[in-house]
């Protein structure tokens, strides 16, 4: 167990990681399996609501599904030009996925450590002390990186898509500055390229940093907290947690707003 302040923070800041030694090509698989159940958990709670609707006699978890479907729904409806039978489903995976990975930031800060540490401990002889398990995938930025990364790709597919190869590689080299003389155009080709790319980019790293940005301070928040007597606890716990859930729905709001409004971007014609 973490025997200072500075230990205790550095061990729930601290990934379980498929190779000792880190790495670029390596897992954490903390993040992995967390987002992956709770991936299960969504799809199975959806499924479950889909296939025993009721018009007659809706139950509670039936109407709040209803409400957030038509919620993601009407966004998209708002938001987005073209017609895709595509946006809707990802926008409320998107935004239900990030929201139960955000969620997890509310749970008990030791909680899901302690539990890891005593199974470490019980089935395999680990030590406690190297027994490591960060709870909210959406505080690591590989997790938000590889989400923008999936975000990326649809935008390319989607324009792809709606435009075609020619048309989509036509805009990567006359968008933003269009020229209708060959010799000028071939010249500004270059610069359209770069700024394409750098807007590409900007879109990837304004998703992903945004969206853990947060998190991981929240994340910091609840475990600077955790560190103070009892009763301090839950005289600042108690708000930063009612406060947090706002941040928590927002954050993956915004992920799922900017998602649809880029690929609406993509679809339609500079």
């Amino acid at each position: 167990m973490a025997s200072n302040a500075t230990e205790y923070i550095q061990h729930h800041l601290t990934f379980w990681q498929s190779s000792p030694g880190g790495g670029f090509w390596s897992l954490n698989i903390d993040t992995f399996s967390v987002s992956l159940v709770l991936g299960f958990i969504f799809a199975g709670v959806f499924a479950k609501v889909a296939r025993s609707a009721s018009l007659e006699n809706p139950g509670r978890l039936q109407l709040f599904i209803e409400t957030v479907v038509e919620m993601v729904d009407t966004q998209v409806r708002d938001v987005f030009h073209g017609k895709s039978k595509v946006i809707a489903p990802l926008a409320l995976t998107i935004f239900c996925w990030i929201f139960l990975m955000n969620f997890m930031d509310l749970l008990p800060v030791d909680l899901i450590p302690m539990i890891a540490q005593w199974v470490g401990y019980t089935f395999f002889g680990a030590d406690p002390a190297h027994v490591y398990f960060r709870v909210v995938p959406s505080a690591d930025v590989n997790a938000t990186f590889a989400m923008s990364l999936s975000v990326l790709i649809c935008i390319i597919g989607f324009s792809i898509g709606a435009k075609g190869v020619g048309g989509w590689g036509k805009e990567l080299l006359t968008a933003p500055f269009h020229a209708t003389n060959p010799i000028l155009a071939a010249i500004l080709a270059p610069i359209n390229f770069a700024f394409q790319l750098v807007e590409l980019g900007a879109k990837g790293i304004s998703l992903s940093l945004r969206l853990f940005g947060n998190m991981y301070a929240g994340e910091l928040i609840f475990i600077l907290i955790a560190l103070l007597p009892w009763g301090a606890q839950w005289l600042l716990g108690a708000p930063w947690a009612i406060f947090h859930i706002l941040v928590i729905t927002l954050q993956a709001f915004v992920f799922m707003m900017l998602t649809i409004v880029y690929l609406s971007l993509a679809v339609e014609a500079h």
